[in-house]
């Protein structure tokens, strides 16, 4: 097992590999990050191509592809038969221009998209999306799974990249609301901890409505009996004035606010939330 990349994330899956009983090997291009794992029982490569050589499956934990190239053109020569697991996060269509090029040097290659912080690394409630040959993903799922669950998406290898996004679109977008609601009610003299109950309620009950989403967007069938988007598009107004008049960050509300009113101007006003999705959905032709 070799980890290329000892940030945060790569330190924590080599520290989840020596204490679950792998040889592991380190290269980091700054040499000294990885003195406490070798220090745990990690071997230190003195050059990408020694920790290529080094066996097993190769994580590269980077910040995003651009530097897979930068670390392994040196020494592409040393890819051939190797396989190369790439956890740096990227977009799909970058992921799918890496796996061609480590491919086309001889490499098995699989995308991944950890969805979870390096201090759960070796939590059974962690995961991990990858895309790739499923032929591949079954040989190292074992040897994948010591660090999160693993989930295969399929073979294309940008889907790992799309499912990672996909989740931060929610993850950071809710936890941005939360950020906008506490400003407000810091601004109104409310704490943060006084309010949380409140955040947590308001959270469960967006979470209650995804699958009927799920349905709605799918069939496209956005029934408004009981909350057209003429009414949510009046209440977004007045958040936005709430808090404009609390002297906060606008920018959120506001674009919630005109992403409402563009629904309503395209002849969704008498029908539900879920068609906003016609706005943000691509546009056919």
């Amino acid at each position: 097992m070799t980890i290329i990349g000892l940030g945060p994330m790569g330190q924590a899956m080599a520290a989840t590999y020596l204490d679950r009983g792998y040889q592991v090997t380190v290269w980091n291009r700054t040499a000294s990050k990885a003195d406490a794992l070798v220090t745990k029982g990690a071997v230190r490569a003195d050059t990408v191509a020694e920790a290529l050589g080094a066996g097993g499956p190769i994580i590269l934990s980077l910040t995003d592809v651009e530097i897979m190239y930068t670390i392994l053109e040196p020494a592409v020569a040393a890819l051939k038969g190797r396989t190369l697991v790439n956890l740096s996060s990227d977009t799909p269509s970058r992921s799918r221009a890496a796996a061609e090029w480590a491919i086309g040097h001889g490499a098995d290659y699989l995308s991944g998209g950890v969805q979870v912080p390096p201090t759960m690394i070796g939590s059974p409630e962690s995961g991990t999306y990858y895309s790739g040959p499923r032929a591949v993903f079954e040989a190292h799922r074992e040897t994948l799974e010591v660090i999160t669950s693993a989930d295969h998406r399929g073979e294309d290898q940008g889907l790992a990249a799309l499912y990672y996004q996909l989740g931060m679109t929610i993850f950071w977008t809710n936890n941005l609301a939360y950020l906008q609601a506490l400003a407000m009610a810091e601004a109104n003299g409310i704490s943060a901890a006084e309010f949380l109950p409140y955040a947590q309620r308001s959270t469960a009950i967006a979470t209650m409505f995804m699958p009927e989403t799920a349905v709605e967007v799918d069939t496209s069938t956005y029934p408004g009996e009981f909350a057209n988007m003429l009414m949510n598009s009046a209440s977004t107004d007045h958040v936005l004035h709430t808090a404009a008049e609390s002297g906060v960050d606008t920018t959120l509300p506001a674009a919630v606010a005109e992403v409402f009113r563009r629904t309503v101007e395209a002849g969704h006003g008498k029908v539900g939330f879920s068609s906003t999705f016609e706005v943000l959905r691509k546009q056919r032709a």
